[in-house]
């Protein structure tokens, strides 16, 4: 290392200024830039943390491709009632996972989908292995996206880049990043597998705050009230001061490990009340303000309860005042208030369910597209939407689905987009996007947008 020299007869100061301005040298000489909280210095904890960390990345993919114990659904049923939808609303902007606080999807306004406006090319997913995807955010005609390398990208709605952030250092460069995001008070809230949970500027991407959790984050971020919403690895839930990051409370449920790259859900009641899953299997209702616990229930199967390793779930959905969630084995109901069973039905789907009127829509992976009433749990449609497609095609799974304006878009991971009517239960049409499809479609301001796993962006209307 290079010594400062001083010739203390050349400077007619006094020594004292001296020691401060060597002192001070040799600071800025030596040190690096430290990040405001802390939280950039690569300690050796830190570093064996990362090293870890991509160790068990690299087994997830082990792990999934010899793991094929989803429930498998094979029966197709004729249309049994009338099906009655509520009318398509218009969802102007698209600012958290799940739509909304209660991951209601319900009937949304579609204008169509014959018109491709934008398909771009945006960022880099180069971790081929990453299976899983969120899908973007749109917000005043901004659209808000990540790749897994950790980049968050605003476009406008053509695909141009208006501004785009990383906030990782080198240190974590081969570790896969998953990122959720949620919009809250024009601010981008972020938090990722790795343990990082931040703020950016939704106008620019500056940086506002970070911190370190120190534990991979598992969950979809929620943010409600001024108060970050999440669960980590060790499936606490915590929440957090959206000004600064600062811990609020977190309760602990049981522990369990997770293989699989899906995020936990959250949701929250209109009353305020969080409604959660974690990696066991357990849904848990909390109190937003102060994380009192009103009631749990393990939801698993016996199968799954002792070897939660394959456990998985959609997002848990709050409707009226009933709790809706579909996990690797069945979908349940349960009662918001008490927390009771209402009923469960042994079949899984690809994605979030999606319910109008008094039915819910859901599509397996293996692509039944499955009508239910959620009063009963009584199956009243069901049919093979990918028998549509060539048969050299329909070795496939469902990646995602939406209702757009009384039809049903699912999603195939070989690229397709299959069209059927939510009224009638049928396949109508099918359409080839392009490309591996591993996130769930959006519907904003009457249009359908779409991401691929090379990072293709695609706008429909």
């Amino acid at each position: 290392m290079i010594r400062p020299y001083f010739n203390f007869q050349q400077f007619p100061v006094n020594k004292f200024l001296y020691l401060v301005i060597i002192f001070s040298f040799l600071l800025l000489t030596n040190c690096s830039v430290v990040d405001p909280v802390g939280i950039w210095k690569s300690s050796e904890k830190e570093i064996r943390r990362v090293a870890d960390l991509e160790k068990k990345q690299k087994a997830i993919v082990n792990t999934e491709k010899i793991y094929t114990g989803d429930n498998t659904f094979l029966e197709e049923k004729n249309l049994t009632s009338k099906i009655i939808l509520s009318k398509p609303k218009k969802v102007l902007e698209w600012e958290m996972s799940g739509l909304n606080y209660q991951n209601s999807l319900g009937n949304i306004y579609l204008s169509g989908s014959a018109n491709n406006f934008l398909k771009k090319k945006i960022g880099k997913n180069k971790f081929n292995y990453a299976n899983v995807m969120d899908p973007p955010l749109i917000s005043n005609n901004r659209i808000y996206f990540s790749d897994n390398n950790g980049t968050i990208f605003s476009t406008n709605q053509i695909g141009d880049v208006i501004w785009k952030k990383n906030i990782y250092k080198k240190l974590y460069k081969k570790i896969y990043k998953n990122l959720s995001l949620a919009i809250y008070k024009k601010n981008i809230y972020v938090s990722d597998n790795i343990g990082f949970i931040y703020s950016i500027s939704i106008d620019n991407g500056k940086l506002n705050w970070i911190k370190n959790h120190g534990i991979p984050l598992k969950s979809k971020i929620k943010v409600f009230k001024d108060k970050i919403f999440l669960i980590n690895q060790d499936n606490r839930i915590i929440s957090l001061n959206s000004n600064n990051g600062s811990l609020v409370w977190n309760i602990r449920s049981i522990p369990s490990f997770i293989k699989l790259q899906n995020l936990l859900s959250i949701a929250i009641s209109n009353q305020g009340h969080l409604v959660s899953i974690d990696t066991s299997g357990t849904l848990t209702k909390a109190n937003t303000k102060d994380g009192r616990i009103f009631w749990t229930i393990n939801i698993a199967d016996s199968v799954y309860a002792h070897s939660t390793d394959f456990f998985t779930a959609t997002n848990v959905v709050i409707n009226n005042n009933k709790v809706f969630v579909s996990t690797t084995s069945s979908i349940t109901s349960l009662d918001l208030t008490t927390g009771s069973n209402v009923w469960t039905l042994k079949i899984s789907s690809a994605d979030t369910p999606i319910i109008s009127g008094e039915n819910m829509f859901i599509v397996t992976k293996n692509g039944f597209f499955v009508i239910i009433n959620i009063n009963s749990g009584e199956i009243i449609s069901s049919k093979n939407i990918l028998n549509i497609l060539k048969k050299k095609k329909r070795e496939t799974q469902v990646s995602g689905f939406i209702m757009g304006s009384d039809k049903i878009y699912s999603l195939t991971s070989n690229g397709y987009s299959i069209v059927c009517s939510a009224i009638t239960g049928k396949p109508e049409s099918f359409i080839k996007i392009g490309g591996v499809i591993t996130s769930a479609p959006i519907i904003s301001n009457g249009n359908l947008y779409i991401r691929t796993k090379k990072s293709k962006i695609f706008g429909f209307n």
